[in-house]
């Protein structure tokens, strides 16, 4: 046999013989791969877990107020994230979708995407609507930004501002103070209720105010016992020849930042606390809404999230103004660093139409944006 003929009947990679096999991925790589895929699996079994014992927990039992807290957008991103990091895996790559497509499935609702806001069309808000500012105001105003904060309100336009915090902090205790004759003389034509630190102002009469009592609350810690006491004040406005009913509410905080130390009995005893000063407030406003025949507007600093199961306890017709919003993840706090939650909320009742809802700038303010919405009914 010659060369050429030997050369011609020899395999090639390209013709019908196969080609030599590729060196494997050697013992450490097997074992590296394994390792990673036993992470990957374990933690979209442990995702799954913690979003089913959410779904049970939240808003129910006070302990498991740690676990409420993260950014509800980890709902959609961590499962996400664990699907395709367990893609190069072989194995384990199949089960750790399936529990990873489950978590997402059952966590999505808890991650306040809201997902039709950019298709939606710009909204055309009528000449006749309610222009509607609410406000976590940040301790009110510094001296030496009075001018700035009151600037800040003009600046809105609104016919109807409800606002929060209306008092100040002294060496770690809140205390009530006393600016109404400045709030007055900047705010010319406008009505004005006050309770404890809430605020609301309208350019229509208000007709009643009713500060909301919730009971079974804790004894109050120090002598403004209104600021403990009233954590909802509804006002009724006389618009032409109808009424609205406005709730401006600043319900309490789950959990106080800076308090004590995470294991201490101190610590556990305020969560437990602030959780029994929270349903009640919750009780007292759901309570209310469902027997008032008004059209409703609730907004306020509700210091619950999307993925917290505390929006249950409000009567099911209330209507969230997110519905009408064009952003795909609505965040309100803290405006220091890029806002990843949401705390701040407008929730309408039946009859009532929201033609545009939004998040504004607090000019370093305060550390929650003030959204503004525009209704009528």
């Amino acid at each position: 046999m010659t060369a050429q003929a030997a050369a011609a009947e020899a395999p090639t990679a390209t013709g019908g013989g196969a080609a030599e096999p590729g060196p494997g991925p050697g013992p450490w790589g097997r074992w590296w791969r394994r390792w990673l895929g036993r992470v990957f699996l374990t933690g979209s079994a442990a995702w799954l877990a913690y979003v089913l014992a959410h779904r049970l927990l939240s808003g129910r039992v006070w302990w498991w107020v740690l676990a409420e807290l993260m950014p509800p957008v980890m709902f959609v991103a961590v499962p996400l994230l664990f699907a395709t990091a367990a893609a190069g895996c072989r194995r384990t790559r199949r089960p750790a979708a399936l529990m990873c497509a489950v978590s997402l499935l059952a966590g999505v609702g808890l991650a306040g995407i809201n997902l039709p806001g950019p298709l939606r069309s710009a909204p055309q808000v009528p000449p006749d609507a309610l222009r509607v500012v609410s406000w976590n105001t940040g301790y009110w105003h510094t001296t030496d930004r009075a001018d700035d904060f009151y600037r800040m309100l003009r600046d809105q336009r609104a016919d109807v501002y409800l606002l929060q915090e209306y008092i100040a902090e002294v060496d770690g205790v809140i205390v009530p103070i006393d600016d109404l004759e400045r709030l007055r003389r900047e705010m010319p034509g406008f009505h004005l209720a006050v309770i404890g630190e809430l605020v609301t102002l309208s350019r229509y009469p208000i007709v009643e105010q009713t500060p909301l009592e919730a009971d079974g609350l804790p004894p109050a810690p120090d002598d403004f016992t209104d600021f403990w006491r009233y954590q909802v004040l509804r006002t009724d406005l006389r618009v032409g020849d109808r009424v609205l009913s406005t709730y401006n509410a600043h319900l309490p905080v789950p959990l106080w930042a800076g308090g004590p130390g995470l294991f201490t009995g101190e610590f556990h005893r305020t969560i437990r606390e602030q959780h029994q000063r929270r349903v009640p407030q919750f009780r007292a406003l759901a309570a209310d809404v469902a027997d008032n025949d008004n059209p409703v507007v609730l907004a306020g600093d509700l210091n619950t999230s999307p993925a917290m199961g505390d929006l249950r306890r409000l009567p099911p017709e209330l209507r969230d103004a997110e519905s009408v919003s064009r952003s795909v993840y609505l965040a309100s706090w803290p405006t220091e660093q890029v806002s990843s939650w949401r705390l701040d909320w407008a929730l309408v009742s039946t009859g009532v139409t929201v033609h545009r809802y939004e998040f504004g700038d607090a000019r370093g303010m305060s550390d929650h944006r003030p959204q503004t919405l525009w209704v009528s009914w």
